[in-house]
């Protein structure tokens, strides 16, 4: 998972400047107990792992269910695995989040394309 310092700069980037993610003092009194990740910065995760597949793999469409929290310092592993081809070049996968503690806080399904590498 990203330092705490990529937090403050997703909240700026994005615009989501919920106090759950910035303000320690706020989020202590919160369901969380303590400050939490953006949960589509943890989804970004997925994003990374797709980069680490064969091709030039292009998102076409995500679904995700947030099923728990990622405090700031978490450590998460993304996993995507293709579990359907449904065109010449096109993949359905199953993609999750996990955390450190193995509980699974990210579920959801991708659908990508894999186009060849350019030659450079």
């Amino acid at each position: 998972m990203p330092p705490l310092g990529n937090v403050e700069a997703f909240a700026e980037a994005s615009g989501d400047t919920n106090r759950l993610h910035l303000d320690a003092e706020y989020a202590e009194q919160t369901r969380f107990g303590e400050r939490i990740a953006h949960g589509t910065l943890v989804a970004g995760m997925i994003s990374a792992a797709l980069a680490r597949l064969p091709g030039l793999t292009i998102y076409l469409s995500q679904e995700v269910s947030y099923l728990g929290p990622v405090p700031i310092d978490g450590e998460v592993t993304a996993e995507c695995e293709v579990v359907e081809r449904i065109g010449d070049n096109r993949f359905r996968l199953t993609t999750t989040v996990e955390r450190a503690d193995g509980e699974t806080v990210i579920d959801g399904e991708a659908v990508v394309m894999s186009d060849p590498l350019p030659d450079l």
